[in-house]
């Protein structure tokens, strides 16, 4: 399929080379000139304007008097650290932007779909799968560093060590089985999103399909929300010392 974003060609335009040597490496051959999709434009966007606005606030710091970006950016703070105190508890400082990111990441891809002709990047499952692979990575690191190897593994072992035999494998399961649920709920839910707005858009007058737009608004802010949430959970879990 033919990439039509401008903001595609303009990606392939810097990057396009370097994206396809990488994808040579790995088995697989791309031009250049097309060697970035729609998908993943739209989530270098996203990240560029994400680094671009905490650089502007961490340059534009000031007590007295806070710009629109610093005071967005320390409602965007509270609230993630409130969240985190409530559920990882002593210690969510050094979680909390990995959390932040996750949930500003997934929300503004979310609420690309709101632009007309624009596919929302979250309804193509690689990437729920992408974030879900990088939160299960992340908080087993967490776990296996704060605690070791030994007593981290013991978590999968259960209370009782004659029912670790079964309860292991069990447990190896339900956490690779993270990753799927996570990239399913947010696709899955995305993806509907889509697709009953561009229903209704085909079928109907602008005011009722307006309000699908809302709808669409809201399901973005809610799977960003339970996204961030149930990766503070999984923290929370590995983190956690048995006693």
């Amino acid at each position: 399929m033919q990439d039509t974003l401008a903001i595609t060609r303009v990606w392939n335009d810097l990057f396009g080379g370097i994206a396809a040597s990488a994808l040579h490496v790995v088995g697989i051959g791309a031009d250049p000139k097309t060697a970035i999709n729609d998908t993943f434009a739209l989530e270098l966007t996203v990240v560029t304007g994400l680094i671009a606005f905490f650089v502007i606030v961490r340059l534009t710091l000031s007590v007295e008097k806070p710009n629109p970006a610093q005071q967005i950016a320390e409602m965007i703070h509270e609230f993630t650290g409130g969240q985190a105190d409530q559920i990882i508890g002593h210690g969510y400082e050094r979680f909390q932007a990995f959390v932040t990111c996750i949930a500003l990441f997934v929300l503004l891809n979310n609420l690309l779909g709101l632009i007309p002709g624009i596919v929302t990047p979250t309804s193509q499952p690689v990437v729920p799968l992408g974030i879900a692979v990088l939160t299960f990575l992340y908080y087993n690191f967490h776990g296996v560093r704060m605690q070791g190897p030994v007593n981290y593994l013991k978590h999968f072992a259960g209370p009782l060590w004659w029912l670790a035999p079964l309860l292991f494998p069990i447990e190896i399961v339900s956490h690779l089985a993270r990753m799927m649920s996570l990239t399913i709920r947010l696709y899955a839910n995305m993806l509907a999103s889509d697709l009953v707005t561009l229903v209704f858009f085909s079928m109907v007058p602008l005011v009722v399909p307006s309000a699908f737009l809302g709808l669409h608004f809201f399901v973005s802010l809610i799977q960003a929300y339970v996204f961030m949430l149930l990766a503070m959970i999984y923290l929370t879990e590995a983190v956690a010392h048995q006693h």
